[in-house]
């Protein structure tokens, strides 16, 4: 059994970014010209009115003040409101593969490593473009890495969950050193036509690479203390969008083939599962949480994450403790807690204990305890 460490992270940001007010104001327009069109059943009570959208019921129900997406035009075309990313041939490299490859170069170069020194790529993420060849093979191919890769889905946790997966591969000596990403095109599976959550998601691309202690020779070396991993069935955020929709082709464009959420069953189910499960895992390794200098948390819900770290800590936590990065990121999905550990983590000195959280769609939660070396 081999000591392990995160000896770098990446992190690849569209250069598109799309403020609350841009988005309210496409929303607005679209909910005018629908509420204009269908005027005739409104007033006869066969169909409900839509509502407008405002940058301060945003910001109150996130914390959320702008995302970064990978198409901004078709987004904000009230026609359209779906992102405009055109299919590639087969010879190309797809858009996820090169999205991990600028996430990825940059771990490398955070790690001191070269694709030789990685034996194995697990791509982790909500949003699979296609059920094979795995993404995973194809963004170790384009790196020229060798060994092997494999794709895995475990919705906004999994990131924690391919670095335990990681984690256990140098643990028990299968490779050197893993590279896990995360490319999450989140505003693919947007509806951005509901008000709810037309807001919510953002797209961003972050890398990981985990590997023994003893052969690491970065200056950004985090040693794994300790992994936890809790998933429990619910149907509360949830999208239906899968190959056998062919097969019931008349429920083909229902809104359930996007993201849908029950938001406030969401919030009061997760809340209290995520801080019992970190405070259990820093128990089993013998840690108070008192000892923990940075939450590194999901970026979903600022209301979430400041009830989560004050569950933990039993008071407000600094934005020191559990920094945010989803005011300007929205949710990224898997790569949200790992954007907040890459942009917070150097400031730390050695020694230093942090927690990087997930929770999610299954629902499903991970918890990373991580010492800075």
């Amino acid at each position: 059994m081999y000591d392990v460490v995160i000896s770098g992270t990446g992190l690849f940001t569209p250069p598109n970014s799309i403020s609350n007010e841009e988005l309210v104001a496409s929303f607005n327009t679209y909910v005018h010209r629908f509420n204009e069109q269908h005027a005739a059943v409104i007033e006869a009570g066969d169909v409900q009115p839509l509502a407008e959208s405002s940058v301060a019921f945003i910001e109150k129900a996130s914390g959320i003040k702008s995302r970064y997406v990978i198409d901004k035009d078709g987004i904000l075309d009230p026609e359209r409101m779906v992102p405009r990313i055109p299919e590639r041939s087969n010879d190309e490299w797809g858009i996820l593969c090169e999205m991990s490859i600028k996430a990825a170069n940059e771990a490398l170069a955070r790690a001191g490593r070269t694709p030789a020194d990685i034996d194995g790529v697990i791509v982790a993420c909500s949003n699979l473009q296609r059920a094979y060849p795995a993404v995973a093979i194809e963004v170790q191919a384009a790196l020229g890495i060798k060994g092997f890769g494999f794709d895995m889905n475990v919705a906004c946790s999994s990131a924690t969950f391919g670095i335990q997966n990681a984690v256990n591969a140098v643990q028990l000596g299968q490779a050197r050193a893993i590279l896990m990403v995360n490319p999450e095109i989140c505003s693919g599976h947007l509806n951005f036509r509901d008000r709810d959550s037309h807001f919510i998601f953002g797209d961003a691309c972050t890398a990981v690479i985990v590997e023994r202690a003893d052969q690491a020779t970065s200056a950004h070396q985090w040693q794994v203390v300790g992994t936890k991993l809790l998933t429990e069935f619910s149907n509360n955020i949830r999208n239906n969008f899968g190959f056998l929709n062919r097969a019931a082709e008349e429920q083909m464009t229902n809104p359930d083939k996007l993201f849908v959420q029950e938001g406030r069953k969401v919030f009061r189910d997760v809340c209290p599962m995520v801080a019992e499960l970190i405070g259990e895992h820093l128990a089993e390794n013998g840690l108070e949480v008192a000892e923990v200098k940075r939450f590194w948390l999901h970026q979903a819900n600022l209301n979430m994450n400041l009830l989560i770290a004050r569950k933990l800590l039993g008071r407000e936590a600094t934005p020191d403790e559990a920094p945010v990065i989803l005011d300007t990121y929205a949710n990224t999905s898997s790569a949200g807690s790992v954007i907040a550990f890459h942009k917070h983590q150097d400031d730390l000195p050695a020694g230093s204990l942090g927690v990087l959280s997930s929770f999610g769609a299954g629902y499903s939660i991970g918890s990373v305890i991580l010492r800075k070396r």
